[in-house]
């Protein structure tokens, strides 16, 4: 389900996509990622890094999911930025690589800023990415 709804107070767009938690439907996130990112006017290169983080962020995240798990992916959109927040029920005592590794290094060498959190049985992977200047 696709949801386009737009916030009054801070006139964002915000989208919200959810697929089952297995890794056939990453392409979907990944097409979202780059209309969203096309949208906002990112270059060709700033599109393909999003992609590419939203991707292993998802990977980060499958790799800790319960069973039969959907992953919710929030989009938001402003004048010059995206927001990702991806989301999945875990297993019991599942913990997300730590920030000293490489995927994590790979998100925030390839966005803004990138952070997670895991409270109550779930994560949740934030990548945000500015657009470069000059638009």
């Amino acid at each position: 389900m696709t949801q386009l709804t737009g916030q009054p107070a801070t006139d964002d767009d915000v989208v919200h996509l959810t697929v089952p938690a297995d890794g056939g439907y990453l392409g979907v996130l990944r097409t979202a990622t780059a209309g969203l990112a096309a949208r906002l006017q990112f270059a060709l290169d700033e599109i393909e890094d999003l992609r590419i983080a939203v991707d292993e962020a998802c990977a980060m995240l499958l790799a800790i999911a319960t069973r039969d798990a959907e992953l919710e992916c929030r989009f938001s959109v402003t004048n010059d930025a995206l927001t990702v927040e991806v989301t999945v029920p875990t297993v019991r005592g599942a913990t997300l690589p730590a920030e000293s590794s490489f995927a994590w290094k790979v998100l925030t060498a390839l966005t803004t800023s990138a952070s997670a959190t895991a409270i109550e049985g779930r994560a949740t992977i934030s990548l945000l990415t500015r657009r470069s200047g000059g638009y």
